[in-house]
């Protein structure tokens, strides 16, 4: 079990490896050479350059300014300086508004933390049942619920401190999620044009025998929205072409970096080998090689579009559909569009940017197949990774341990050694057995067949959470007691088991405070120095950069990786929630963590990250329930610990708060979540009457004709323009062109066959 020495001696390590992290980092900023890795958002933004000295060669290289040293920790600030409507011109709402989570642990802890350190640490440690009990302890387990004895009247003052807390967290989370409903609404109704206000996704369309997936398509929309529809865009499966093109993006930049290579020395023609990997097989010559592998890619390439504009088979069941006006595609994109709920469903767009590609070949019916076999898959990935976690917390129990092999005494005993296991090797290990877990659950995610990465980011950000919550706080909890209090359960009676880890659980508050040092200090100060990025660019500048547009993909400074990171935010809210009553020791280590990231992460958000999509702060509501769900966790965990020590009688007075828990969470979702997953039609038609007044001459066809074309056929030939928009002349006199046979009911004449319905010859005269 971690002492107060094993804690001081943690702090120590992670403390020195935030300040070393820091201060690298504000060196590093500053060279010339490391600029395009630190404010990569700049460059791509078009308003900054690569710095220079007056010519000198050296200058180029390293700052020879010696005065901006003086200001090395400017950076800190200068992240706070910006105005968070600035920030949300310059970085976006999703940007601006995963900072608020941040405020959001600051607004909440730091005042749990001043009264639990006025009311509940005195009454913690003004007894000393653990001094006379045979349980496992440290002085810092003297600060926390289990130092009072069963039955002790204390125990009221812990519920009632956590009926304060969980109100003043509902104060807070309400005026959360009013305050970004508001800036949402408002976002939405300041933000410029964009293409996916006036289009909806439209999947599961059924087959016709007489009309293809566009003709059908047309046809449904100018019957059912006469009045605003406007154009569409059919899906591809060009999964496969988009293979055949990245193959060939990877081979010409393989062919670009032997051609420098050669450049740089003429008289020693490069090779490489055909093998995996360019390890093994025929060594030949380089240049030849890449540009006959080119050259046959470009062929298939060729084929490939080829038959994908021919093969109606390559035409997916899906549409994207834009509309005249917002109001328009508000109104489709929430509603239903026939009686059978499983054809033509509805949906906004996502922003072009947005669109996950791969998945929308997917057929629709295999949807339901796939997200259960990964609900399956993520069951056993949840329920064998507890070994792992289990030999993460034989690290944290050293005591229990050594009853059980005695022979790692003498090692383990050595002072240092023994401080470094129990105070910083426990949380290090269980950072890295999380490393590839956030690459496993998007994996998962995108094998369900969601068909944007904002979605793809939420669903693997709900996985992440879960896993945590169970493997991480509960199996941490679970394992940690059964190590820490081992010889304890052998040696009494059965009835007094849960007593004992009723006990034990306050005491896993130091395991915790070692984790939150480790990656809320340590790992937090590591985000901004980016030493990963760092190498990888100056390899690649130095061996494949040939062009400035290389150099800007060289560049390349990624997202914020909503998936993981704000999984790992959840984590401290659930920490900090349960052991405010439980240990409020823990509270200031995960205070310096939302106060250290917030810092951080706004720099980086301000420099450095570049959005890949803005879904307008779609998220919250997850984020919302995520905390509402770590504040229920918390006053169960309590009600049960009170009912194992004894208060029987103060436990019935706790049932109240997880009821009205889950009551105020109904009341902010009926109040505000509207807003997230709806547009209101009355916004709408602002924006659309606003709009025309200001431009009413705007050729929004235009606009919107090609937004939604698949990446790889961008910048195609004109031949083949035929395949990837449909630009045929909107004509109000002819609403709805048919093929159909066996249905030729349409109230108006055919463009396609001229002729008129027969069943209605006077319409078309009417029109």
């Amino acid at each position: 079990m971690a002492t107060l020495q094993d804690i001081g001696l943690a702090a120590a390590i992670n403390i020195l490896s935030a300040v070393a992290f820091l201060i690298a980092f504000a060196f590093l900023r500053l060279q010339p050479i490391n600029d395009r890795v630190y404010f990569p958002k700049w460059y791509l933004k078009g308003v900054r350059s690569s710095p220079t000295s007056g010519g000198n060669i050296v200058g180029k290289f390293v700052n020879l300014d010696m005065k901006s040293y003086l200001k090395f920790l400017g950076w800190m600030p200068a992240a706070l300086k910006m105005p968070e409507p600035e920030l949300i011109d310059h970085a976006g709402l999703d940007s601006a508004v995963f900072l608020r989570i941040y405020l959001i642990g600051l607004k909440i802890f730091v005042p749990m933390a001043i009264l639990a350190f006025a009311i509940l640490v005195p009454v913690n440690w003004t007894n000393d049942y653990l001094d006379n009990s045979k349980l496992e302890h440290s002085d810092i387990d003297k600060l926390s619920i289990s130092n009072i004895p069963p039955g002790s009247k204390r125990f009221w003052t812990h519920l009632v401190m956590e009926y304060v807390f969980t109100f003043w967290t509902f104060y807070v989370l309400y005026k959360e999620y009013n305050k970004v409903a508001t800036m949402r609404l408002d976002f939405l109704a300041s933000e410029r044009r964009r293409p996916d206000q006036f289009t909806v996704l439209v999947r599961n369309i059924p087959p016709d025998p007489d009309e293809s997936i566009s003709e059908l398509t047309e046809h449904f929309f100018l019957v059912n929205h006469p009045d605003h529809y406007l154009t569409h865009q059919v899906v591809y499966n060009a999964n496969k072409l988009a293979k055949l093109v990245k193959d060939k993006k990877k081979n010409r930049n393989w062919l670009d970096y032997y051609m420098l290579k050669y450049d740089r020395k003429p008289d020693e023609k490069p090779t490489c080998k055909t093998g995996f990997l360019g390890l093994c097989g025929t060594k030949v010559d380089a240049i030849d090689y890449y540009t006959k592998k080119i050259e046959e890619l470009s062929k298939e390439e060729l084929l490939e579009r080829e038959r994908v504009k021919k093969d109606s088979k390559s035409v997916v069941p899906a549409a994207f559909v834009s509309f005249r006006s917002r109001w328009g595609a508000a109104v489709c994109a929430q509603t239903q569009q026939t009686r059978n709920p499983t054809m033509w469903l509805t949906e906004w767009a996502p922003e072009p940017r947005d669109v996950y590609w791969n998945n929308l070949s997917i057929p629709f019916f295999y949807l339901t197949i796939r997200r259960l076999i990964v609900g399956v898959a993520f069951f056993f990935l949840t329920f064998f990774y507890i070994i792992p976690i289990a030999f993460v917390q034989t690290l944290a129990n050293i005591e229990g341990i050594e009853k059980s092999a005695p022979f790692l005494k003498p090692i383990i005993e050595i002072g240092f050694i023994k401080s470094f296991i129990q105070g910083f090797l426990p949380g290090i290990a269980l950072k890295i057995f999380l490393i590839l877990l956030p690459m496993i659950l998007m994996f998962m995610s995108k094998f369900e067949g969601h068909v944007c990465t904002s979605v793809l980011e939420r669903k693997a950000a709900f996985k992440y959470y879960f896993f945590l919550v169970v493997n991480v706080f509960l199996g941490s909890v679970i394992t940690g007691a059964a190590f820490q209090q081992l010889n304890t359960f052998i040696h009494e009676s059965p009835d007094q088991i849960s007593k004992t880890i009723g006990g034990a659980i306050p005491m896993k508050a130091t395991f915790f405070i070692t984790y939150s040092m480790v990656d809320g200090w340590a790992g937090v100060a590591g985000e901004i120095l980016r030493l990963k990025p760092l190498i990888i660019f100056h390899l690649k500048n130095f061996f494949l950069v040939k062009t400035e547009k290389d150099r800007e993909e060289a560049m390349d400074p990624g997202s914020i990786g909503f998936d993981s990171s704000e999984p790992q935010i959840q984590l401290y809210f659930l920490l900090g929630l349960v052991y405010a009553v439980v240990t409020p020791f823990l509270l200031p280590f995960i205070i310096v963590f939302f106060a250290l990231a917030y810092v951080v992460y706004r720099h980086q958000i301000i420099n450095v990250y570049n959005q890949e999509y803005e879904s307008g702060a779609a998220f919250w509501p997850s984020v919302h329930v995520r905390i509402i769900t770590a504040l229920i966790i918390s006053q169960l965990l309590l009600l049960g610990l009170l009912s194992t020590l004894g208060a029987a009688q103060s436990t019935p007075v706790l049932l109240a708060l997880p009821v009205l828990t889950i009551w105020f969470h109904y009341f902010c979702k009926h109040r505000f979540e509207s807003a997230f997953v709806k547009y209101p039609l009355q916004e709408a038609m602002m924006k659309d009457t606003l709009e025309k007044a200001r431009e009413p001459n705007v050729e929004l066809k235009g606009y919107l004709l090609n937004a939604y074309i698949h990446p790889v056929f961008k910048g195609v030939d004109d031949d083949d323009d035929d395949l990837l928009i449909v630009d045929e002349p909107y004509n109000d006199e002819v609403l709805v062109p048919t093929k159909r046979q066996s249905r030729r009911n349409t109230p108006v004449p055919s463009k396609h066959n001229g002729s008129s319905p027969p069943s209605l010859p006077d319409v078309s005269r009417e029109l």
